[in-house]
């Protein structure tokens, strides 16, 4: 049974699936240019087939691996016989030709879920709308099945055939890692089908409130699945390397953080389209620098041109066939909107400064400005060296100065912005009703000074608490207009969720401004203090694993002569990869992490001494308790099947009243 999904199989799924992409851009294209309906059409069923082509050609890698089949050479590099089988399958994704099978199978999922939406129910996507979105994916999926063909092909065969294979690396031999890429994945990719509507739209030369929702919800989910990966990716560092950090600025986090502000403009820029028909050349303008960025972080991650912990590869080839990729859907994209985006003027849709229009466009001024300063500092090093051969690090100091000023006013936006009404509000009214919120970010700001010893982190602590009060008390006010709680529109509760996250996250980065830090070199039966802990540490012990040996620390916290927790911290040892890695012990209460490492280990005759590196972090779990419920309150919007035609009502009324006229 298992033979029909050997690896030449997987490899033939592949370039069928080539081939299908190809003919999805061609006779799709043909049928909207000889107007004939059928072949306009048949881009759903081209798009499907090559989605199905790409899913047995996943699954015929996995295969390989589940079987240990070292005549692939993806496998026999990768993977290796005492591998647990976990592993075996999620290490399919954690090597570079993996991944880019991944990154291609989640592209083709995506084009399949467009040609199976919107054919039914009020919301309607309309056909050739349609076919124009499926011609932009197939042609993206075309460039990047050669890629992975040519340059990166996964079921390439190794002769002679090994009798064991060389492991992975063993920092990926986590659970983080069955989840962490693909949810990753899926965002990048995601934002590729809001960059097809907005070429579709410069195409087509027609931007109205249904472009806009479909374009809004298919940003939610592409920002849903980004944030929830950036936060699991987040997590998983802060566990597995041991360094007691949440965010390092590497050159490829940066990569991911770009795509994400830029599409967290995206989708409020996008909500403008659907409800005031406003903003429609800002909208795509940031359709297509969503997924140019989400290309740009492909390119440095493969092309070796940035020295980061995340990078899979240093091959010039490689980087060179993204360069040209990225150049040719970038550059073809910007030509095609200096072109199209001037014929693209709104009917209407006029809204006063003092707005939530107005709040939103302050709103993207922001985040864009944000995204600008992180691409800066993330590509100035890698430019001064290829201009000018100087070697620089732009690292926390640059960002924290550069983007803190930003986030402020950004956070104080948030919490005025929700409660504006749409087109023109009322400023006294607004005033009064956040007076509540602003007393209780005032008081938080002075009781933060106490604790933060920080004036920023504070500043950033009080604002945190205005966004979250803000959100709750509109949210309130709002809802006292429904009958019950079970009639409050999802939207609203997808909003306040959002919102809070963000603010969540804001106060965990803000207690750890204030986490404590200590190095030491113990003994078995030392007692060390930190934080008002006592930190004893009473034995260290061998644990034989499937394929490592570890020493395993038994360490003893107490508060007050009180056990507090028993942490066990681990330093293995990988002898196929002859590597060591350090497994972190965390103890949480939600309100703080204990956070231990064993570090190295010391002979020193008849005593063995250890070092150990013990952290004290406030509010640590609030950084991904708060991501997540961003993208928890991202999942919930698309629940929500209310189409907001607004200003496309408006203009029709207006319509009819000409025709109706003398």
């Amino acid at each position: 049974m298992l033979e029909m999904f050997g690896p030449e199989n997987g490899l033939f799924a592949l370039a069928l699936a080539t081939i299908l992409a190809f003919w999805q851009c061609v006779i799709p294209l043909w049928g909207l240019r000889s107007d004939r309906l059928r072949l306009i059409n048949m881009a759903s069923s081209l798009a499907i087939s090559q989605a199905l082509a790409l899913i047995y050609s996943f699954f015929c890698l996995i295969v390989a691996a589940a079987r240990d089949d070292f005549s692939v050479r993806n496998i026999a590099e990768n993977s290796a016989i005492s591998k647990p089988f976990l592993y075996k399958i999620t290490g399919v994704w954690g090597n570079h030709e993996g991944s880019i099978l991944l990154w291609i199978l989640i592209l083709g999922l995506c084009s399949m879920a467009v040609a199976l939406t919107g054919r039914r129910g009020k919301v309607k996507l309309p056909a050739t709308l349609r076919a124009r979105v499926l011609v932009v994916l197939g042609a993206i999926s075309v460039g990047f099945e050669f890629f992975c063909i040519l340059t990166s092909n996964p079921f390439a065969r190794l002769f002679p055939v090994p009798s064991d294979g060389m492991g992975m690396n063993p920092l990926l031999q986590d659970p983080g890692l069955a989840f962490h890429p693909p949810i990753l994945y899926t965002g990048y990719v995601g934002f590729a089908v809001p960059f097809a509507f907005a070429v579709a739209a410069l195409w087509e030369g027609r931007v109205n409130a249904l472009w806009g929702w479909w374009v809004r919800n298919w940003t939610v989910a592409a920002w849903a699945f980004l944030t929830c990966g950036i936060t699991m990716g987040s997590w998983w560092s802060y566990y597995i390397l041991g360094w007691g950090g949440y965010w390092f600025w590497d050159p490829v986090e940066n990569a991911s953080l770009i795509p994400w502000l830029s599409g967290t403009a995206l989708l409020h820029s996008a909500l403008v389209v659907e409800k005031r028909e406003s903003l429609k050349v800002w909208t795509i303008l940031l359709a297509l620098a969503c997924f140019s960025f989400s290309l740009s972080g492909t390119f440095l991650v493969r092309s070796g041109i940035l020295n980061s912990v995340h990078a899979f590869a240093n091959d010039p080839a490689r980087g060179i066939f993204i360069l040209s990729l990225l150049g040719i859907i970038t550059g073809g994209s910007m030509v095609l909107f200096a072109w199209r985006a001037p014929s693209l003027v709104a009917e209407g849709g006029l809204f006063a400064p003092i707005s939530r229009e107005g709040a939103l466009v302050v709103n993207n001024i922001l985040l864009c400005s944000l995204c600008a300063v992180v691409l800066t500092g993330t590509m100035y090093p890698p430019f001064m060296q290829l201009l000018f051969g100087q070697t620089l690090s732009v690292g926390k100091p640059f960002f924290d100065a550069t983007t803190i000023p930003l986030t402020i006013p950004l956070l104080l936006v948030m919490g005025f912005g929700v409660g504006l009404s749409w087109k023109h509000a009322k400023l006294a009214p607004l005033l009064r009703r956040l007076s509540v919120p602003c007393a209780l970010a005032i008081i938080s700001f002075i009781l933060s000074l106490f604790w933060l010893n920080s004036l920023l982190a504070s500043l950033c602590a009080g604002l945190a608490i205005w966004v979250i009060a803000a959100s709750l008390g509109d949210f309130w006010f709002r809802r006292k207009a429904l009958t019950s709680l079970w009639h409050i529109p999802r939207f609203m509760v997808a909003t306040l969720l959002a919102h809070c996250g963000v603010a969540i996250t804001i106060l965990g980065l803000c207690g750890m401004s204030a986490a404590q830090q200590t190095v030491v070199e113990a003994h078995k039966g030392e007692h060390f203090s930190l934080a008002g802990y006592d930190w004893k540490l009473q034995n260290v012990h061998t644990v034989d694993g499937k394929n490592y040996t570890a020493q395993q620390a038994d360490i003893i916290v107490s508060r007050h002569h009180h056990i507090v927790a028993v942490m066990h911290p681990e330093k293995r040892y990988f002898e196929q990869q002859n590597q060591s890695t350090m497994n972190v012990s965390i103890h949480t209460n939600f309100l703080r992490d204990l956070y231990a490492v064993l570090g190295d280990i010391h002979e020193d005759g008849a005593q063995t001494s250890y070092i150990l590196r013990l952290h004290d972090n406030p509010l640590a779990p609030w950084i991904w308790l708060g991501g997540l419920i961003m993208a928890l309150g991202g999942f919930i919007s698309l629940t929500h099947r209310r189409f907001h035609k607004g200003a496309a009502h408006a203009a029709q009324l207006r319509r009819a009243r000409r025709q109706a006229s003398p």
